[in-house]
């Protein structure tokens, strides 16, 4: 099971079964010699090979100080070879220094032994950089995030992952890499197509290899790859059924990019009376209220019993209540992370799970209740953003002239 969650995880460096912890070299030999014996025999058996590693945090050791560590540690009935090379157990000594890296004590704050499970995917937060990516935008998702999204989706192989915010694709990587079928849609036209203005630094125009496509073939992932749509969240194209194993996104804030959805010039206030005419060429503000509450809709009409929606809400920290978090009868909410983005606001990311069957009735069941009025307006959050950025320079400036 351990093993399971780190071929997973891009939280965890490593994962180790501890024979032993102390806050001084005494307290953890002493601690060692009370580890039941029959757990350690299995991997100090004659015909085994070992080594032990030493790890420090916040301070660095000479070879001299290791070697002397690990000849300490020979009150341990090590009966087997030592192999540095490719040995069948690793043991590891981990030492904690603390966080000052300008006040490192002499002696570590906390001492632990014990025997290497495995490594987490921490590797994977480099190699699928969006520094290297072929395709970015303005709010490609950072590849740790992306993971996180798709380990708190449970993506597995065969799955079929939506997202309906997709930009440039980087939550479908993430997605892709543990197997699953991909697909996504924007109203962006230029962005889903890979033309316009490039985001990246001394470049003027998008290459012609610069698509969503282009992403996964980077990474070797494109025969997972279903296609990308240019469409319109709040009208979804979608035929009626449950298609979807997971919807992973990352709605826009009116930040970084604007908060669209097609309208028409006949547009009513009053949803009952719209008009589709010319409703393509024309866009029209699309409140965060609505976007949350349909993405909700969305979510509990067309994925599977079971699927999870993960996506990120975000918040004026002053007001942030548990109540704001938009709900729907048929998703069960399964957890709520906070990354601070500033000082007064952040970002949540929700996890929810279908737990009932989408009818007729629950389609109206997501309409805001006054628990929801931080999000009623289309520039709440993004004039709270900004008001809070204006104020920090005022204060800065301020604080300059003194």
């Amino acid at each position: 099971m351990a093993r399971r969650i780190m071929k997973r995880t891009v939280c965890a460096k490593s994962i180790f079964e501890l024979w032993g912890h102390g806050r001084s070299a005494g307290e953890l030999y002493a601690s060692l010699k009370n580890y039941p014996m029959d757990k350690m025999l299995p991997y100090l058996q004659p015909d085994s090979t070992y080594k032990i590693r030493i790890h420090t945090f916040n301070k660095t050791l000479t070879q001299a100080q290791k070697i002397k560590k690990i000849d300490a540690l020979e009150f341990l009935p090590f009966n087997g070879k030592v192999n540095l090379k490719n040995p069948e157990h690793v043991f590891w000594i981990l030492e904690d220094y603390g966080m000052d890296p300008n006040n490192v004590p002499e002696e570590p704050f906390d001492l632990y032994f014990g025997r290497w499970i495995a490594d987490g995917q921490r590797e994977l937060i480099e190699s699928y950089s969006v520094k290297k990516r072929h395709f970015i935008g303005n709010t490609s998702m950072d590849a740790c995030l992306s993971f996180i999204m798709a380990n708190h989706g449970r993506v597995k192989p065969n799955d079929i992952v939506y997202d309906p915010f997709v930009g440039t694709g980087g939550l479908l990587i993430s997605s892709a890499h543990f197997g699953a079928y991909v697909c996504g849609t924007d109203i962006d036209y230029n962005t889903i197509h890979g033309l316009g203005k490039a985001s990246r630094k001394n470049q003027k125009w998008r290459g012609p290899d610069e698509n969503i496509r282009a992403n996964l073939r980077q990474y070797g992932l494109e025969k997972y790859y279903l296609d990308a749509l240019v469409s319109d969240s709040s009208r979804p194209v979608w035929r009626k059924g449950m298609l979807f194993d997971a919807i992973i996104t990352d709605p826009p804030y009116g930040i970084r990019e604007a908060t669209r959805r097609t309208g028409s010039q006949k547009e009513s206030v009053k949803s009952a009376e719209r008009s589709t005419e010319n409703h393509i060429f024309i866009s029209s503000n699309y409140h965060l209220s609505d976007i949350f509450f349909d993405l909700l809709k969305f979510a509990a009409e067309y994925l599977v019993m079971g699927g999870r929606l993960v996506y990120w809400l975000p918040i004026y920290r002053p007001e942030y209540t548990e109540e704001i978090i938009p709900r729907h009868p048929c998703l069960k909410l399964i957890s709520n992370c906070e990354q601070m983005l500033s000082s007064h606001t952040s970002r949540r990311l929700i996890t929810m799970e279908k737990v009932k069957e989408y009818k007729d009735q629950d389609q109206n069941s997501y309409l805001l209740d006054d628990q929801y009025m931080p999000y009623r307006g289309h520039n709440s959050f993004r004039e709270k953003y900004f008001s809070g950025v204006t104020k920090r320079i005022a204060k800065e400036e301020k604080d300059n002239q003194k």
